[in-house]
């Protein structure tokens, strides 16, 4: 039985390599045994004395020996090779396991909510001894080795032990530190050995490169202590959310080197600079999570626990999120829990199965991206993925998530033709499993974090979907109104003689503008692919393009819902965006793009001081149109109300190129009225078309008890407030 142990061992395929290495109590002393492949001499160093071992000629490799005493020394292991190369180390099958049994039972359990402190590799002081522990899921194989700088990467030199059913296999190995890199050889039940990146790792290798990185996470030290003080006790359906969404590795490059991205420390403070002009309440970043392939923006994560290693080290991306903090402004990262790609280093076939995938390609493999599906009906991958999500809020101080692809997660036949998909047992096409973990995560997160936000990047009519979990919602915070934005586009980018006949684009979301609590994006997607730049989506000269850009961006900050605009627009980007390129910052010695990005700031800045414009956003009490059905001029106007029942603000457009003179419309009350905003201000570039303050009319109208005629500037937009009566109409 001895020799037979030994040779899986020897063949990698042993469960339990501490049962047979290491110094071992036995009837007349202590047994020693280390497998050190092609050494020729090997011995233990105890207190100071040196105790040869003796090689076995029938197990190459395997040198034994006997020892004096009874208790298990502390020792030293000398190992010479043919040539004159000699090594010494601590042994690692000397050191009880890293992972006890609490951990396993809720690993296995599926429920461990600090996952990611226990899996992966963790330097630490250990039995008295530093070094790094490495833990990894692999319930299918039949033997898996820790591989990396400190071994060469021998896969002979450290095989793990099984932590029994859990699928856990644990190893201490001393002496290994931070910055280390390592892999873990898979030796699966049929065929070869490969390689594995570890699931967990928190640091990666600059891609192409591949390997992972030993890293700690407890160096940086976080400045951001009153940021989270306010956000915990903001109330966040009554704030103002402005969101600029940014590609990290596209925003600005240094021409001087090569135009290669900035890192995270040379992008915070000019991000945070440029955030905080504009008046913007976040940023949302495209996935940090590590990815092998740029050209996927980061939407094909092979590494869901660490940052990106293309912009710099973890804590870089920590001192990123802590400077946005600093100056105010809120980090939403982007996060795809719904596929991962297929590269044979990462989660793929993990242990030589379908380990995080399904096995059958109708549940398991993405149709539209060539990725593979997880499993969501296994335990131990929706704790993969509930714990990643909190590791980022808990680690790196994140605001919230925004859920990538929720559709696809949501439906069994999701760009499926028939017999292509798999029904759930009541033969529906709703994806039970995904439900189940998407309304896990989202009460997780609830209970661990009330103060961050979940978004759901969701683009059918799926109801509920920001409504509370007890109430059969799944649970998100938001919605991404992606019929709103399609809608919105599809009008501006038609010509204004045509929009009469399209009216209903711009009112029809408000028929179900409070099913869900939404967010308006106009999304990087809507901005690639041959879609067109915004400034480039609206028709006319180059005059009337700029028009409607600023109408369409006060069109969309008032209405209900929060805001998200992508990086380029606030400036009008005219080339579409690409992630290999820099934005066209030059684009700014242009008075227009320049007057553009100004107006940004201005509807930032006005909508950030009116409660009318974000307290109500998720109440229907908010909103009531003044006029949904002019169509033939292409008007539009409605009233927005705050929590303060006296503020209201009137929102009034003009979508064709005609000024609109004495142009009567309804409003909500008398007294004196005035601008607040005009998108045809000279100062934002346009012709100058304005109304000054003026007294409401007693004349009922649009069902209003007052009215006014006003001037409507061309393609324009204006909001209007009350206010007190200027000097000359008060009475002395």
């Amino acid at each position: 039985m001895a020799d037979e142990a030994l040779s899986r061992l020897l063949s990698l395929r042993h469960g339990d390599p501490h049962a047979l290495l290491g110094v071992h109590p036995v009837a007349d002393g202590l047994f020693v045994r280390v497998f050190r492949p092609e050494a020729f001499r090997v011995e233990l160093e105890i207190a100071g004395a040196r105790h040869r071992l003796e090689p076995r000629s029938d197990h190459p490799g395997v040198f034994e020996g006997h020892l004096p005493g009874r208790e298990v020394p502390t020792y030293l292991v000398h190992v010479e090779y043919p040539g004159g190369a000699s090594f010494s180390f601590r042994d690692p099958y000397a050191f009880l396991p890293t992972i006890g049994e609490h951990d396993l039972h809720f690993i296995s359990e599926g429920t461990h909510l600090r996952l990611w402190e226990r899996l992966g590799a963790h330097p630490r002081h250990h039995q008295g001894v530093f070094g790094t522990s490495f833990a990894v899921w692999a319930p299918n194989a039949e033997g898996v080795s820790v591989v990396g700088d400190f071994n060469g990467w021998d896969g002979r030199l450290n095989p793990m032990r099984s932590m029994g059913p859990s699928g856990v296999w644990e190893l201490f190995v001393p002496d290994v530190n931070e910055g280390t890199r390592y892999k873990f050889e898979i030796h699966p039940r049929d065929g070869a050995p490969f390689l594995k990146a570890d699931p967990m790792a928190l640091r990666t290798e600059v891609p192409p490169l591949t390997a992972s990185v030993v890293h700690h996470l407890h160096h940086y030290r976080w400045s951001d202590g009153a940021w989270l003080a306010r956000r915990k006790a903001a109330k966040r359906h009554l704030e103002p959310m402005s969101i600029y969404e940014v590609h990290a590795g596209s925003w600005r490059v240094v021409p001087e080197e090569g135009n290669r991205p900035l890192t995270w420390r040379e992008l915070a403070p000019q991000l945070a600079e440029h955030v905080s002009r504009l008046g913007f309440t976040h940023v949302e970043l495209l996935p940090v999570a590590e990815h092998p392939y740029g050209g996927s923006w980061g939407y094909q994560v092979s590494s869901y626990y660490a940052p990106t290693s293309r912009f710099g080290h973890p804590d870089d991306f920590r001192f990123f999120v802590d400077t946005m903090h600093q100056h105010g402004i809120g980090v939403i990262v982007d996060w795809v829990p719904g596929h991962f790609p297929r590269d044979a280093f990462a989660l793929s076939r993990f242990d030589g199965t379908a380990l995080y995938e399904h096995a059958d390609p109708r549940r398991g493999a993405h149709p539209d991206w060539g990725t593979l599906i997880f499993n969501f009906g296994r335990n131990e991958v929706k704790n993969f993925l509930v714990a990643n999500a909190l590791f980022f809020v808990d680690e790196y101080h994140v605001d919230g998530l925004r859920v990538d692809a929720v559709a696809s997660m949501l439906y069994l036949d999701y760009s499926r033709a028939p017999g292509e998909w798999v029904p759930n047992r009541f033969g529906g096409r709703e994806n039970e499993e995904a439900i189940t973990f998407l309304r896990e995560l989202n009460e997780t997160l609830r209970t661990q974090h009330p103060d961050v936000v979940v978004m759901a990047e969701e683009s059918t009519s799926w109801p509920n979907v920001s409504r509370p979990v007890a109430q059969g919602g799944l649970g998100f915070t938001h919605k991404w109104n992606m019929g709103w934005m399609h809608d919105t586009l599809k009008y501006f980018e038609k010509e204004p003689i045509h929009r009469k006949w399209h009216h209903h684009q711009l009112t029809f979301g408000l028929l179900y503008a409070y099913s869900e609590d939404f967010v308006l994006p106009l999304s990087h997607d809507e901005v690639v692919h041959g879609k067109r730049s915004m400034l480039n989506k609206m028709p006319g000269d180059a005059w009337q393009q700029f028009a409607n850009l600023r109408a369409l961006y006060a069109w969309m900050w008032a209405h209900p819902g929060k805001k998200l605009l992508f990086m380029g627009g606030e400036f009008g980007q005219r080339q579409e965006w690409a992630e290999a390129r820099s934005l066209d910052w030059h684009l700014l010695e242009d008075d227009a793009h320049r007057q553009l990005m100004e107006l940004v700031g201005v509807l930032n800045e006005t909508y950030r001081r009116e409660g009318a414009l974000f307290e109500t956003d998720f109440h229907a009490q908010g909103f009531q149109w003044i006029q949904a059905d002019s169509s033939d001029p292409s008007v539009y106007a409605f009233v927005r109300r705050g929590r303060n029942p006296w503020r209201e603000l009137v929102c009034v457009a003009n979508f064709t190129p005609v000024v609109r003179h004495d142009y009567r419309i309804g409003l909500p009350s008398g007294g004196w009225w005035a601008e607040i905003l005009n998108t045809d201000d000279r100062q934002f570039g346009g012709s100058g078309v304005t109304n000054a303050p003026f007294k409401a009319h007693p004349k009922s109208w649009d069902g209003q008890p007052g009215s006014a005629s006003l001037t409507l500037p061309p393609l324009g937009v204006i909001w209007l407030a009350p206010v007190d009566p200027p000097p000359a109409a008060q009475t002395p």
